[in-house]
């Protein structure tokens, strides 16, 4: 019975490890693939949750964005966090990319009671 403890130990605890590993790997692949795939005109939401429009990317560690108007600032390529897809019509930044085609989130007013 000890003699297949330790290769079932080993097993709970390598099988785990292996699985984590591999998912990690597959996001920061995806991440590269992103930052690579960024073109002038695509929004995006950088790490600090700043939403802005690509400008220019040619240079392979850097990224102008424009946060505004006219106002386009520089920005290390990894602070970039996703692409956001935004509805034309109500200029509203869909919730979720995969979700697209089929909801998107529409800021409502909020109305405050007067107090008495």
């Amino acid at each position: 019975m000890s003699s297949l403890m330790f290769p079932l130990l080993l097993v709970l605890l390598a099988v785990p490890l292996f699985l984590s590993a591999r998912k990690q790997k597959r996001a920061v692949a995806e991440q590269q693939a992103l930052l690579k795939s960024l073109e002038p005109g695509d929004r995006v939401m950088t790490t600090s949750g700043l939403y802005a429009t690509v400008a220019d990317s040619s240079d392979d560690t850097t990224i102008d964005l424009e946060i505004a108007d006219g106002v386009i600032t520089t920005w290390l390529r990894q602070a970039i966090r996703e692409k956001v897809v935004v509805d034309t019509e109500t200029d509203a930044v869909v919730d979720d990319v995969d979700d697209a085609a089929d909801e998107t989130v529409v800021a409502e007013p909020v109305q405050q009671e007067s107090k008495k």
